[in-house]
């Protein structure tokens, strides 16, 4: 037990510094990956989503990962909502739950205040969860795009393999990460993201 909360302490310190790294802890870059005036961080999500993807599907078809410790959430209305509103908290502060515990980590001094603010949503959801079950918004089903070996989930279309259509997705996300331009939106963005790199290390920025 011990050695694994140290390994997971050092993957985890590893992973908070290569967030803050490609600049998900400035929300001024997360900001302007929202606006699609600078792609880069998106870039950068997408390539390891996608090579994450690939890596885990592949270990599961061949015996390397194994599949019982893999967790597949339930599609439900409460899922739907979360997500709508955790997306919305991003925009607005620049932070999503994990980057803002990076940035408090690195000396942001908003994050503080972002991680509190999640901290008293997190208890409210705790308080209210009888009620968001009792009107059925936390009642779903688990299941899968395709059939995954050794997992008690429905697939949506049997036929297809599970680890086959996860590879297909890792590499479809990274193909979207290579052709996707350095902006979409604003003439300026390139200076904009010039300037925010010159500053991205100032924790007080």
């Amino acid at each position: 037990m011990t050695m694994t909360l140290v390994i997971a302490g050092l993957l985890g310190a590893a992973f908070g510094a290569m967030l803050d790294r490609i600049g998900a802890t400035n929300p001024n870059w997360i900001g302007r990956m929202l606006t699609l005036t600078d792609t880069n961080l998106m870039k950068t999500i997408l390539v390891a989503i996608g090579t994450a993807a690939i890596l885990i599907f592949a270990g599961q078809i061949y015996g390397l990962v194994d599949v019982g410790h893999m967790s597949v959430k339930a599609a439900h209305v409460g899922v739907l909502l979360g997500g709508a509103i955790l997306g919305f908290g991003w925009a607005i502060a620049g932070y999503c739950p994990g980057t803002g515990l990076c940035a408090l980590a690195v000396g942001r001094i908003d994050a503080l205040f972002f991680v509190a603010g999640g901290l008293v949503g997190a208890a409210g959801f705790m308080i209210s969860y009888p009620f968001w079950e009792s009107i059925g918004f936390l009642n779903g089903e688990k299941w899968t795009l395709g059939a995954i070996p050794g997992a008690d989930y429905p697939a949506a279309i049997p036929a297809l393999p599970g680890d086959l259509a996860g590879i297909a997705m890792g590499a479809v996300f990274i193909l979207i990460a290579v052709l996707l331009p350095r902006r979409i939106i604003g003439r300026n963005a390139a200076r904009a993201a010039e300037a925010a790199a010159a500053g991205r290390a100032d924790p007080a920025e």
